[in-house]
């Protein structure tokens, strides 16, 4: 065996018990455990909404109008006789696929453009890096509405523009953390054995960022929730009968209804706060454990 093919396994195993050690100060990390533990529970009960809701969401019986919370309609009902509970967990799948897909399509944007910028610099650099610029300088939301309001309102273009407009901090931290490793010994040990400029991008530098990033991203989610609620409860998000927790909470926006019919905005305002900390918490808990002043100190607390 060479001494590069031992060098790469003895990177590949050091790699293991870094992140084998990550996922130990992670579990130590309390509200972070506790925040996974709530956004899984609510994430599961979303995804099997049809078993865990029982009723048809968007099913209208005139005959229970605005009930208040029972046996049989544990969140109540409401203007139409809909089951709250059903249309919360329905509403989730829409809020949490949101923040879920249009985080992937920035961060996939983001990490491609950002390795570019930062591994061949120049003027490539310099190119990108303008771009950046440009998209920051756009007022998001005011893009978002007017893109919305010329396309049309849906889910589908909810998930596309905020993923458009979303990937300029991952691509700004994908290229400050290659800029500190492409010089870095293994890198240019990859080079001399002639390695293609992708290949060593894709499997000696990116693995060695994705700590930052996963923290980036699983933050960026939280946000995109809480930029998708505000586009629903415009009404320029999930479309009605659709259900998000947004424009759940626009049809509970009367003042009658905000204090006569509590039942109508509490759960998902409830849900919608639950899934923002539960996922901030998280991120706080993998910013810790992959903080690589940890990792230096032998992990210590």
């Amino acid at each position: 065996m060479t001494d590069a093919s031992t060098t790469f396994i003895v990177d590949e195993e050091r790699q293991r018990t870094l992140w084998g050690d990550a996922a130990r100060r992670f579990l130590r990390h309390r509200l972070a455990v506790a925040g996974f533990f709530v956004l899984s529970i609510l994430v599961l009960a979303c995804v099997f909404a049809p078993w865990v809701g029982q009723f048809d969401p968007n099913g209208i019986d005139l005959r229970l109008r605005n009930q208040p919370p029972s046996f049989a309609h544990w969140l109540g009902t409401d203007g139409t006789g809909r089951d709250i509970f059903a249309r919360m967990l329905h509403g989730g799948r829409i809020s949490l696929s949101v923040g879920i897909v249009a985080v992937t399509i920035s961060a996939s944007i983001g990490v491609v453009l950002g390795s570019i910028a930062g591994y061949f610099g120049g003027r490539v650099d310099l190119f990108i890096m303008a771009l950046v610029d440009m998209v920051l300088t756009f007022p998001r939301l005011v893009i978002i509405i007017a893109f919305v309001a010329v396309v049309g309102p849906s889910i589908l273009n909810t998930m596309l523009v905020i993923g458009l407009l979303s990937w300029p901090a991952v691509a700004r931290l994908a290229r400050g953390e290659i800029l500190a490793l492409r010089n870095q010994e293994f890198v240019q040990a990859a080079r001399a054995l002639g390695t293609s400029n992708r290949v060593i991008i894709i499997e000696h530098i990116l693995p060695n960022i994705m700590g930052p990033i996963i923290v980036a991203i699983t933050l960026d989610i939280a946000t995109v929730i809480l930029l998708e609620a505000s586009l629903s409860f415009l009404g320029l998000g999930a479309q009605p009968p659709t259900a998000s927790w947004g424009n759940m909470l626009r049809d509970a926006r009367t003042l009658s209804i905000l204090e006569g019919l509590p039942w109508l905005w509490i759960p998902p305002g409830v849900a919608i706060a639950l899934a923002v900390l539960g996922i901030n918490a998280v991120g706080d808990g993998l910013r810790d454990a992959l903080d690589p002043r940890h990792v230096t100190d032998g992990g210590s607390e």
